[in-house]
């Protein structure tokens, strides 16, 4: 029987993290299977196979030949699974059996759905406002950036960036989640998704990974390295006509920022570098020199004054899309 869950999680020095994730994981959902691969990024150097296995030993646990990225990585992990739906999560997160019966039954039984999320709660009992987003505009920006948002977070005028007017025991549809937690059916993720006839991935060992019939299916679009991936994919979700939907009534617990404390300055450049380039490629259609102009000073600005903010204030995370 097909399985009725595939998690796929990209791990990079993870050793520390993996084991909570992988064990706070089924075997199945409903009397169904649930298959989970994980894809080491950084190559098994530090040890993160060796708890994988001792937490999750059916894990599919594969070794690239070199660092894919976030996006490529979890191409490469979905060509491996089979599951109707389809949870790509981080190595960072421990969830719990309530919260995935719960998803996967609403984008089961709500066809409307592309993709889900639940309440992501950090370790200190915060929420990760980042797991219910809006597509923001300029002024969302500006009002993020210049602290207005958090000044007044029950004003929908000055918080439509993290909707933080909103109740967070909620459910209701959104413009993007995180991609931390991103599930959805495999036949929505078929449908966004670009396909391409072109050889798999390689693993050590030789031979190539390949989607059925010969394709690879880029779910993720793989010009972005990392950061931006998670954000374009529900954009292009909502623009196939589905819903992005947040659901607070259940939650899982995601461990934050752990990655970009490792090395602040190089990647909280990536993050404003990433998501301008996912403006650029959905709202500047026709190449238009003015528009690009717009964003590329608009994410700039933004970029200079939150990193700006952050070492005021001793703040080693500059918070991303």
């Amino acid at each position: 029987m097909t399985p009725l869950l595939s998690i796929i999680i990209v791990a990079y020095s993870s050793r520390g993290e993996i084991g909570d994730c992988l064990r706070s994981l089924p075997r199945e959902i409903g009397g169904r299977a649930v298959e989970v691969v994980v894809v080491d990024n950084s190559l098994d150097t530090d040890g993160t196979g060796t708890v994988a296995r001792e937490a999750y030993p059916e894990a599919d646990y594969v070794v690239p030949e070199t660092n894919l990225g976030f996006g490529r990585a979890n191409n490469f992990g979905y060509g491996r699974t089979h599951g109707e739906c389809v949870l790509f999560l981080n190595p960072d997160t421990v969830c719990t059996l309530a919260a995935l019966e719960h998803c996967v039954a609403r984008v089961r039984a709500e066809p409307e759905i592309g993709l889900i999320s639940p309440k992501l709660v950090m370790a200190d009992g915060g929420m990760d406002l980042a797991c219910r987003r809006s597509v923001p505009t300029l002024w969302d920006g500006f009002c993020r950036a210049s602290g207005l948002a958090a000044a007044f977070p029950r004003s929908a005028w000055a918080a439509g960036y993290n909707l933080t007017h909103l109740d967070p025991e909620g459910t209701y549809e959104v413009g993007a989640i995180n991609g931390a937690f991103l599930l959805g059916r495999r036949e929505v993720l078929e449908a966004v998704a670009e396909k391409r006839a072109e050889p798999g991935l390689g693993v050590p060992g030789g031979g190539a990974v390949h989607a059925p019939a010969g394709r690879r299916v880029q779910v993720f679009d793989e010009r972005f390295f990392m950061y931006g991936d998670d954000i374009d994919l529900c954009i292009r979700v909502r623009k196939a006509g589905w819903r992005v939907v947040y659901d607070g009534r259940v939650a899982i617990t995601h461990l934050k920022g752990l990655s970009v404390a490792k090395s602040y300055e190089v990647m909280s450049a990536a993050i404003f570098d990433a998501n301008r380039d996912v403006y650029l490629k959905h709202f500047n259609p026709r190449g238009s020199r003015l528009v690009e102009w717009k964003w590329r000073a608009a994410f700039g600005a933004w970029k200079a004054v939150s990193r700006w903010r952050a070492r005021l204030r001793g703040y080693r995370q500059v918070k991303p899309l």
